[in-house]
């Protein structure tokens, strides 16, 4: 990385995001060097996704785990002071702003592993709930019709709490 170059420029970019605690996507990143303009430009936008793959691969930033899979990824530098080709010490932020930026980080990072457990066993739960409230409800509904009279206050609930619980399975399993 020399001065003047794409990835130096992406790292100081990414460097002034990360210290006002903001970790930017790709589009930030060109809309603050390049303005909005290059933004709709999908051969730029891979030009500077594949430098900063190539960034990621020298360790020079980090690739954040996406919230929802639509987003765009989001970058981190994984440390503000890095040696560029001349092997001279660049340092784009002081020790406190590093050691704030860090334990954001940190924080982020650890609060997104932490609740995979207790939100798959949330939708684990939801799931049963409903499959059994389905089943139940259709259950009624083959019994009503067995029936020599079929009990259209028995049977009108049922068919209703099958179909929003079926709707409501169908979404829950496609998240």
């Amino acid at each position: 990385m020399r001065e003047g170059e794409y990835q130096f420029s992406l790292a100081k970019a990414i460097a002034s995001f990360q210290l006002e605690l903001h970790f930017p996507d790709v589009k930030d990143i060109i809309k603050g060097l390049y303005g909005e303009v290059k933004t709709d430009d999908v051969q730029f936008i891979r030009k500077i996704q594949t430098i900063l793959k190539k960034m990621e691969k020298s360790d020079i930033v980090s690739i954040l785990p996406k919230k929802k899979p639509w987003e765009l990824q989001r970058y981190a530098l994984s440390s503000f002071k890095f040696q560029d080709i001349d092997k001279n010490l660049v340092v784009l932020a002081t020790d406190l702003q590093i050691r704030q930026t860090q334990d954001l980080l940190n924080f982020l990072l650890s609060q997104q592993e932490a609740p995979t457990a207790k939100f798959i066993s949330s939708i684990k739960a939801k799931i049963s709930i409903l499959v059994f409230m389905v089943i139940a409800s259709y259950m009624v509904i083959l019994w009503n019709l067995m029936q020599p009279n079929i009990n259209p206050i028995i049977f009108v609930p049922a068919f209703s709490i099958a179909v929003v619980c079926s709707l409501m399975l169908g979404r829950l399993l496609s998240q």
